[in-house]
């Protein structure tokens, strides 16, 4: 069970919650600049200086909507030790990493005429959609700013975190126009990173450059993963639908995988955990009703509307050509069957389509600010590096091999050749009987990995 800490916590959270939502009742739609963040959120400011190892920058790319992105950017594409970065002389060429006695050192990134050396690494990129219910939350938050560093430096990807607008100043679709336009603003990048002339660099109407100098500089945009948290996951979702609709178009941008860490799917038939855990921890189902309701408004608000429901039929291409999917669900989150349920259905479609289910967890386990630095949500960012890792990278871990007959005999697993150290592998029909501090459980198809995550 969770700790009273957590308990006593959920009290006063889904309290303000709740009344953070019906203040909000009172807010006229402005559907078209709209808003990305509320002032009571903390927020974290931009830092390009590498500050424990990831640095930070703030750029919005739609003139004409409050549409922010926030790009962290991991030290490993430094051509020198940090250390090691001296202040440029006076009259000397500009390096592009520099440093001064207040801010410490500075990357300034990549110039399109430069030529491209050796000290541009390029890196993974993950598109990173925030969880808030629509309604809250944003990409420069203390706790999501916390959480996409630590995804830049375990997985060594590039993070571009989407503040996409917020309900109800902008209700649906605002934010999944968001989500599609990011996704395109990337790919053009892409394309303008590949020109090489002489007059390569290409400014818009104002003088400004057109290219963004990081991920110019560092990325690659044939390993595009996209990350979405709670309501970020179904943002996440349909932007891949969007992508395998769009194909070659998107070219040379590849969506190679999504990560859906709880999903905020809802439906018109009522689930088991839907009706057993429906006053759950921090997030319940009447509470997350409201948002709903103000995201979708009053008059469009359905429980099978294609922004909540993405095995409706018709909701876009089948599921068999969706890209590789891990789902992460927590025991004590009323949402956890739908999270299930999709994801079951995309192994039925020969989808490689994993499941994290985490024991004694809450929904938003391995995001929300006081739950951050808790065992379970290192742990779940761990996991998801190592499989990121195999699917993406083609670490060890892509040769993961674990084939169960239908009588449930183990025929043989391994992980790249070797065992994977504190793993343990069984059938659908066991269950572990040894005491952890919690437990995870990995399905493949096929498969369920029990991992202990508990300190020796």
């Amino acid at each position: 069970m969770p700790s009273l800490s957590l308990k006593l916590h959920s009290l006063f959270f889904k309290y303000h919650l709740r009344h953070q939502l019906q203040s909000l009742k009172q807010i006229q739609p402005d559907p078209n600049f709209g808003i990305t963040s509320r002032p009571e959120e903390p927020a974290v400011p931009a830092n390009p200086t590498f500050q424990d190892g990831v640095a930070t920058k703030d750029i919005h790319v739609d003139p004409l909507s409050s549409l922010s992105l926030r790009i962290f950017l991991p030290d490993t594409v430094l051509p020198v030790p940090l250390k090691t970065a001296k202040p440029p002389k006076r009259g000397a060429a500009q390096s592009p990493l520099s440093s001064d006695d207040s801010d410490g050192a500075v990357y300034r990134g990549y110039s399109p005429d430069q030529p491209m050396g050796k000290r541009h690494r390029k890196l993974p990129m993950f598109l990173q959609f925030h969880g808030g219910g629509f309604v809250s939350g944003s990409n420069d938050t203390s706790s999501n700013d916390a959480f996409c560093r630590r995804m830049a430096k375990l997985c060594d990807v590039i993070v571009v975190a989407v503040g996409y607008r917020l309900a109800p100043e902008s209700p649906y679709p605002a934010a999944f126009e968001d989500g599609v336009l990011v996704l395109k603003w990337v790919a053009k990048q892409a394309n303008l990173a590949t020109l090489r002339n002489a007059h390569s660099r290409i400014f818009d109407s104002f003088g400004s450059s057109m290219v963004e100098p990081w991920l110019a500089a560092h990325g690659d945009p044939s390993r595009c993963v996209l990350l979405g948290v709670s309501c970020g996951a179904n943002l996440a979702d349909y932007v891949a639908r969007k992508a395998v609709e769009a194909g070659n178009l998107l070219d040379p941008l590849k969506v190679v995988a999504q990560v859906l860490m709880y999903p905020f799917f809802i439906g018109s038939i009522p689930t088991k955990s839907e009706i057993k855990l429906a006053n759950s921890y921090l997030y319940d189902k009447d509470t997350c009703m409201l948002a709903w309701k103000l995201f979708l408004t009053e008059e469009e608000f359905d429980l099978d509307h294609p922004a909540g429901n993405p095995l409706l039929p018709g909701t876009g291409p089948p599921l068999k050509s969706m890209p590789p999917t891990l789902t992460v669900v927590a025991e004590h989150d009323w949402m956890r069957d739908r999270g299930i349920a999709y994801s079951e259905e995309l192994r039925k479609a020969n989808v490689d389509a994993p499941l994290l289910d985490y024991k004694d967890t809450v929904h938003e386990f391995a995001t929300l600010d006081v739950l951050l630095h808790t065992p379970q949500a290192k742990a779940c960012a761990d996991d998801i590096t190592i499989w990121f890792n195999g699917e993406v990278n083609n670490y060890e871990a892509r040769g993961l091999k674990h084939i169960l007959t239908a009588s449930g005999e183990q025929e043989k697993k391994h992980f790249g050749g070797k065992t994977s150290k504190g793993a343990r592998t069984m059938p659908w029909s066991r269950s572990l009987s040894v005491t952890y501090s919690f437990q995870v459980t990995f399905c493949y198809p096929g498969s369920v990995w029990l991992r202990d995550n508990a300190k020796k």
